[in-house]
């Protein structure tokens, strides 16, 4: 089975949740028979192929990003080309011109919409889209939300529901070794331990604001890994109020980032916004059982993250409750344990790359097989 999954960034050049879920989509399949290859946009002069152990990466030219829509004419021809090798093609959502270069290029082949977010910001653009996505979404095979929470609560997932199956994101244990006795000396020498972690990239709706004023209320240690387009803001923002236990590590290794995990006392992802549809970091924090705080947005993140169980979820944009959180798993270190026990339970219950590496190749293979039987019976 050969899949082409079409997403408009990847590794190496783009370390975000979207990355690092196809990363993981293509290396559980993997050990089920599948090859990938993943065809997405990135700061070339002209077209690159890299050889990945989880997928070969096809990288177009990025030319234009109106509206963070990452755009570039090479594509309609690369998509083409690499289609006729697919068996299945794997879109991740939303990416509207990923749509467009679908409809233009008269590939026939099955498509499967693997749904991480509905449109949040940019919602007059989304009204100028309707017609473009009500078109492409008709000749997509199967569409996958990534939590029954986000299918339930998505206004757009119900009107394609008959499409519609669930399949968490998931995580392989073995594509996270543990970090080297180096790594380890070097974040317990910049940072410490027991300190409340956020990984990530540093984006208008993940929340690190109200982060760094629930710091400023407690005085515990937090530590700010990643970069994006809000570092500016939220190192001016910890100037600002004198916050001297926010801690940014800037943009880490894996090496490093598992080191991060292991030392910390907790994971803090403070997203308040739908765009946040699910959170690969939290099911990091499950991985290294870790205690979670995460914020109730009727999102995926309360699929993960279940309160008073695997952590605490607090309301969004609330500092104080936040504050209180983080203050309760500081002074209650068994709470903490305890929690980040049934965490790494419930991951491997539930988002193990096993489970979600099965399901992924079960529903190629479905498709597959519908596209063939409805191919027969054409007259």
């Amino acid at each position: 089975m050969n899949v082409l999954q079409f997403y408009r960034t990847y590794l190496p050049e783009s370390h975000g949740g979207v990355e690092e879920a196809i990363r993981q989509i293509c290396i559980a399949t993997g050990q089920h028979g599948v090859r990938h290859r993943v065809l997405t946009l990135a700061r070339v002069s002209s077209k690159e192929v890299i050889e990945r152990p989880e997928a070969t990466v096809i990288r177009a030219p990025l030319q234009w990003e109106p509206a963070s829509c990452s755009m570039g004419s090479s594509l309609f021809r690369l998509y083409r080309e690499h289609a006729e090798w697919a068996d299945v093609i794997q879109i991740h959502y939303p990416w509207p011109f990923a749509d467009l270069v679908h409809l233009l290029s008269g590939v026939r082949k099955p498509v499967v919409v693997t749904y991480h977010s509905d449109i949040v910001r940019q919602g007059w653009l989304e009204k100028l889209y309707q017609p473009l996505r009500k078109r492409f979404f008709r000749r997509v095979s199967a569409v996958v939300a990534t939590s029954p929470n986000y299918l339930d609560s998505s206004t757009f997932l119900q009107r394609v529901r008959d499409k519609c199956t669930t399949i968490p994101l998931g995580l392989c244990p073995e594509s996270y070794p543990g970090p080297s006795a180096a790594a380890q000396r070097s974040i317990k020498e910049r940072f410490g331990s027991g300190y409340f972690l956020f990984v990530g990239v540093l984006r208008y709706y993940k929340g690190l604001d109200v982060l760094v004023d629930a710091a400023a209320r407690n005085g515990l240690q937090v530590v700010i890994a990643g970069k994006g387009p809000e570092e500016a803001n939220l190192r001016a923002r910890v100037k600002q109020r004198g916050v001297g236990n926010v801690h940014f590590a800037g943009f880490v290794s894996d090496d490093e980032k598992a080191a991060l995990f292991q030392s910390c006392r907790a994971v803090v992802f403070p997203s308040f916004l739908r765009s946040e549809a699910f959170g690969v970091t939290l099911l990091e924090g499950l991985l290294y059982g870790k205690p979670l705080i995460s914020c109730d947005i009727g999102t995926g993140t309360t699929f993960v993250n279940i309160d008073q169980q695997t952590g605490l979820v607090v309301p969004p944009r609330d500092s104080m409750a936040m504050a209180m959180a983080m203050r309760l798993l500081h002074e209650d270190h068994q709470l903490a344990v305890e929690m980040g026990q049934r965490g790494r339970e419930r991951f491997d219950a539930v988002f193990s790359g096993d489970k979600v590496g099965s399901a992924y190749a079960d529903l190629y293979s479905t498709i597959v097989n519908q596209e063939s039987e409805r191919f027969q019976e054409a007259p």
